[in-house]
């Protein structure tokens, strides 16, 4: 009796073999460098590690953890993994080549599938199965660092496979891939709309008083629980209780509706432009779209630009799809029984919260099936079904977002991967932090020292994007919040073994996450080549290097002018603004001479200071070097 009841306490304290998930099938290994082999057994439990026709041996401590070391290896594969303790788990399809870990907010986690019509060719091709993802769920911890993530898989670039791939990541690692001929990992940990504080540990913040502080006090789960559990106090709610629209007999958007007291307005465009002052709830808009024969009886789609902030789109009566934010694009599938010949009833309910409400200029506006397209831009008709009353302070909504807290992602989201072999880092973020760029040239080196020690290794590679060009052009020389951060980016490659990719051509005024993935992904693979291949070639566009002054003029000089400087348009420099003591800045006369820009203006007889392309969406900035890659935007009144 005795001994069974030993065997059966015994089983009870025995813990499975268990892995990290990305220890898994079709994961790729780092080549040439130690391997880290890791997970958890029972306590004093001996493990064998199985590969390449070797053995390598260990025993898990006293808490059950174990770890095992293999030595470098070159690239190859397919291999398979046996891990053996009390029991066995068998990993396949092993291959050995180069890891990115891949991490940043909304641009860096922008699927292709997100953006399937401009790269439709691309997802239809994809056939790169030593190309491969391993994709992070949003998760979030203000305690401490985990070690393992609850879910993962790694996913080949293989057919309909490839759509979850992060687009930027992707077109940088088939690049990769194809240069070299080896596999390509991506572990790709990124949230979109996080500020860089929630990446780092809290050991990276050593030096930022404050933030520890939050920190520490975001430990307290009774103290964030009572910031949940606060009641908003914000007025921002509605005048009327219900929608209008949904409270008759018949509904807006049903075609035995009969409207009354509707108004004009066009699409797109913004109802606060278009005579709805400071109105902030919800706008219904309504046309009826002639449909030609030919379109009926087919599927169909709907191009509805993008709509701020959150919409629904019935076609004769039926609802098509929604979005419940401002940023994806609207692209809603129409089925085959919805359309007919003639007269077509189109109802959008939009409800937007805060800012200018309705539906981004310059975006397509149809529906199409086949060769056949019908425009949906122009003269609709609206009516307000729902109002909000304006804001007027307090706390809306109450509570913290776990997301946006320091250490929260790193936490959860790269702390289970820092044993993780990996080649280098791909960083493409910054948006949330446009409002403090100060902060973010500290906080920049900060997160590449901190990561860098975390992986043990203080020179990998970190390479990033500057921020692109966004929101409204300015046609005067102005400050620039995100002048200031993408100049806080340029300074983070004082830090060794860095690299950073210029977007600034590459962005769209009216869409923080523009379209052009694929060069941004691409730009990002010179830079692995030149700082992680060692390959001799132009990564960069120019970069600020000095000043002269020099009578009535400015001599600006650049590093990384390849070939030599040049415009991508054929037309005069643009963008460059000149100053004197006074700091009024206007806009400048300019030349190329050899690997130098000359600058001046005939207002400004002693000039001081120039500025390139600082300004949020700069007009034209077209400085680049005849290797095709853009100047980054400076100034010298720092």
């Amino acid at each position: 009796m005795l001994f069974c009841l030993m065997a059966v306490i015994s089983l009870a304290t025995q813990a499975q073999l268990r892995l990290p998930k990305l220890i898994s099938n079709g994961m790729i290994l780092q080549r040439n460098t130690n391997l880290k082999i890791w997970g958890w057994a029972s306590p004093n439990e001996k493990i064998t590690v199985k590969f390449k026709n070797k053995q390598y041996k260990t025993t898990t401590d006293t808490k059950g953890n174990w770890q095992i070391v293999l030595p470098a290896m070159e690239a190859g594969g397919p291999f398979t993994m046996d891990i053996v303790g009390q029991t066995q788990i068998n990993i396949q399809d092993i291959l050995i080549g180069d890891v990115w870990f891949c991490s940043g907010q909304s641009n860096m986690v922008h699927q292709l599938n997100i953006h399937d019509v401009t790269y439709a060719k691309e997802i239809a091709e994809a056939n790169y199965p030593q190309i491969r993802q391993f994709w992070i769920p949003t998760l979030t911890n203000l305690q401490g660092a985990q070690n393992d993530l609850p879910d993962g898989q790694w996913k080949a670039a293989v057919g309909e496979d490839v759509r979850p791939f992060s687009a930027v990541a992707y077109f940088f690692a088939k690049k990769l891939h194809e240069k070299y001929k080896v596999p390509v990992g991506i572990i790709n940990a990124s949230v979109g709309g996080t500020p860089i504080e929630a990446w780092m540990s809290e050991e990276g913040f050593k030096d930022f008083g404050a933030i520890k502080g939050i920190i520490e006090k975001n430990k307290d789960t009774s103290y964030v629980n009572s910031l949940n559990r606060k009641p908003p106090t914000s007025t921002n709610k509605p005048v009327q209780v219900v929608d209008e629209g949904l409270s008759g007999a018949s509904k807006w958007y049903e075609p035995a509706y009969m409207p009354k007291h509707w108004r004009n307005i066009n699409i797109p465009g913004y109802w606060e432009d278009q005579g709805l002052k400071d109105l902030n709830g919800v706008v219904w808009y309504r046309r009826e779209i002639n449909i030609p024969a030919t379109m009926t009886g087919k599927q169909a789609q709907v191009f509805l630009g993008r709509i701020v902030d959150a919409d629904e789109l019935y076609i004769n009566g039926k609802r098509i799809g929604s979005t419940s934010y401002l940023y994806p694009q609207r692209r809603y599938k129409v089925g085959k029984d919805v359309l007919k010949s003639g007269k077509n009833l189109f109802v959008v309910r939009v409800t937007n919260t805060t800012g200018k409400g309705g539906f981004v200029p310059d975006k397509p506006y149809c529906i199409f099936s086949g060769s056949d397209t019908v425009d949906l831009k122009g003269s609709w008709q609206y009516k307000v079904g729902l109002v909000y009353k304006p804001i007027t302070g307090g706390n809306w909504g109450g509570g913290i977002n776990a997301q946006n807290q320091p250490t929260a992602l790193f936490n959860a989201m790269v702390a289970p991967t820092i044993n993780y072999a990996i080649k280098g880092f791909c960083w493409y973020q910054g948006e949330s932090n446009a409002g403090q760029p100060q902060a973010y040239e500290k906080l920049l080196p900060a997160l590449i020292h901190d990561w860098r020690t975390k992986w043990m290794q203080d020179s990998l590679p970190f390479l990033y994007v500057q921020l692109p060009n966004f929101m409204e052009y300015s046609y005067l020389p102005t400050e620039s919040s995100w002048a200031l951060l993408r100049e806080s980016q340029l300074k983070a490659l004082s830090v060794p073994n860095t690299a950073m990719t210029v977007a600034i051509d590459l962005g769209e005024w009216n869409d923080i996450h523009p379209d052009n993935k694929k060069d941004v992904g691409e730009r990002l693979s010179l830079t692995a080549m030149k700082l992680a291949y060692h390959e001799n070639l132009v990564s960069s566009g120019p970069l600020f290097e000095s000043s002269v002054i020099d009578g009535n003029k400015i001599v600006i000089s650049f590093t990384n002018v390849g070939t030599g400087l040049t415009t991508n348009d054929g037309e005069q420099l643009g963008d460059f603004a000149i100053a004197g003591e006074d700091k009024k800045f206007v806009w400048a006369k300019t030349t190329i001479e050899g690997d130098k820009v000359i600058v001046w203006s005939d207002e400004v007889t002693k000039p001081l200071y120039v500025r390139y392309a600082w300004a949020d969406n700069p007009v034209n900035p077209n400085l680049y070097n005849k290797e095709g890659l853009p100047a980054s935007p400076f100034r010298t009144d720092k």
